[in-house]
């Protein structure tokens, strides 16, 4: 080896070792690939397409950290297609046509050519149409990641020429595994240095499924290690910030206040404040949570216990006042109110209900006998004429009398659930309705009746 060469390897290896320990760690082959079982066991739908040759267009959709572009190109290593990748954060237009010229350049060659997208939820409509006509016409394999929904980040064009799959974050054994290979690999840390299970198994849970965290961690905790040892004394050290997988604005954010909500309606508190600590833990701005906890008053509890909106607008006053972590505790309260009180989504039912009907029948005029007759003039027209002031009727009720539209009279809308205080609503209702019935006094004639029954749209809002 002549002295350039020399020279040149020595250039290499030091570049080498002083990249990221992630970087170095990167598998060079699907056997050192860790975790996404799922996807490449035995029976999984990655494996069997390789086993078939017959690798295609995918998005790869999952946290940060699981190895979505080690995947990619371990794809195409294996059918020895050529690798070529942007990054939809930093690519322009010049960029993607000299990745098209190369693809096609491969294509003459009949070598094919894989191109894989980071971020490709950053590319806009115009830029992820670009790519079509030429995943269409087999210039380039394409395969995307992103750490967003692609339901709501990607063209429908796209998708349906591309198979989605779910990368899920790392176990604590997958996690585990992959630093015991960075203390004894050659491209790691060379058996240099010492850690005990408990150790790997801490900096694994504090990582949080994200390998490229838990060897940066390993990284730094090597760093600050006193005669080649890694102590939990050490790890504390290592561990200034919370790593704790919490996506503000993304799927997380939305997975767990739905995970939140679903808990306060199924009555679980224990599931309630679990969720709801994730979100405080993951740095989520607690005046958002109690936003969403007011609604839940409404939309789950309603009428059953009318408290509940109290407690809630109350919680959020308390945090607007003094913030954290006396405001915590008292969003904490409302929730466990919440998840605990009688449970009745008849008000949220009937509304949405309204907003349907309302939307779709003619706009009925309001009945004479209830407009308002602030003039001589509107009282001569008939205004508010035969109007029944219920509080000088019997019981402060106007028996007979009706506040609907004539051609909708018979319409119900709200329907009591027999829980809570809605128990003693519906029974005051069905009371009331009795009075009506059984009044000689009611509002519309029986032709008007026999004509307006035929008209009449009774709807009961279906369970949501």
């Amino acid at each position: 080896m002549s002295s350039n060469d020399l020279f040149s390897q020595q250039q290499e290896d030091e570049t080498r070792d002083s990249a990221p320990l992630a970087a170095r760690l990167r598998p060079q082959t699907l056997s050192d690939y860790f975790g996404q079982q799922h996807l490449l066991g035995p029976n999984g739908p990655l494996r069997l397409m390789l086993n078939q040759k017959s690798l295609h267009s995918m998005i790869f959709w999952g946290p940060p950290g699981v190895g979505k572009t080690t995947l990619a190109r371990l794809l195409a290593q294996n059918e020895s297609c050529d690798f070529l990748s942007l990054s939809a954060v930093m690519a322009g237009v010049k960029d993607i046509r000299e990745i098209v010229a190369k693809a096609k350049q491969n294509q003459a060659m009949r070598r094919r050519t894989v191109l894989f997208v980071d971020e490709v939820h950053r590319f806009n409509k115009s830029q992820q149409d670009a790519f079509l006509p030429y995943v269409e016409d087999g210039t380039f394999i394409f395969i995307g990641a992103t750490t967003e929904n692609p339901s709501f980040e990607l063209n429908n064009a796209l998708l349906s020429r591309a198979r989605v799959y779910v990368l899920k974050s790392m176990t604590q054994t997958d996690l585990v595994a992959v630093l015991q290979r960075a203390l004894s690999s050659e491209q790691g840390l060379s058996g240099r240095y010492q850690a005990s299970e408990e150790v790997l198994l801490a900096l694994a849970k504090a990582a949080d499924g994200d390998a490229r965290t838990a060897l940066n961690l390993l990284e730094i905790a090597s760093q600050l290690a006193t005669d080649a040892i890694i102590t939990m004394a050490v790890v504390g050290s290592s561990l200034q910030n919370s790593f704790r997988r919490f996506d503000k604005g993304g799927d997380a954010f939305y997975d767990q206040i739905s995970a939140l909500h679903k808990s306060v309606r199924g009555s679980d508190p224990h599931a309630a404040l679990y969720w709801f600590a994730r979100m405080i833990d993951g740095g989520c701005d607690p005046l958002y949570i109690a936003r969403r906890v007011v609604r839940m008053a409404s939309e789950e509890i309603g009428n059953a216990d009318p408290r509940a909106l109290t407690i809630s607008l109350n919680a959020w006053d308390v945090q607007q006042r003094l913030g954290s972590p006396e405001g915590e505790l008292a969003i904490a309260q409302a929730i466990s109110y919440l998840a605990c009180a009688a449970k009745s989504n008849a008000v949220y039912s009937a509304y949405k209900q309204l907003l349907v009907t309302v939307a779709q029948q003619p706009s009925y005029e309001v009945p004479m006998h209830l407009r308002n007759a602030p003039t001589k003039l509107m009282s001569e027209m008939g205004h508010g004429e035969e109007y029944r002031y219920a509080h000088d009727e019997e019981n402060a009720f106007a028996a007979g009398e009706c506040y609907l539209p004539e051609e909708i009279k018979d319409s119900r809308f709200y329907h009591p659930v027999e829980r809570g205080l809605e128990q003693k609503i519906s029974d005051k209702l069905r009371y009331l309705d009795d009075l009506n019935a059984q009044s000689s006094r009611k509002r519309y004639t029986s032709e008007s009746q026999s004509q307006t029954n035929n008209d009449s749209v009774a709807v009961r809002p279906q369970d949501g």
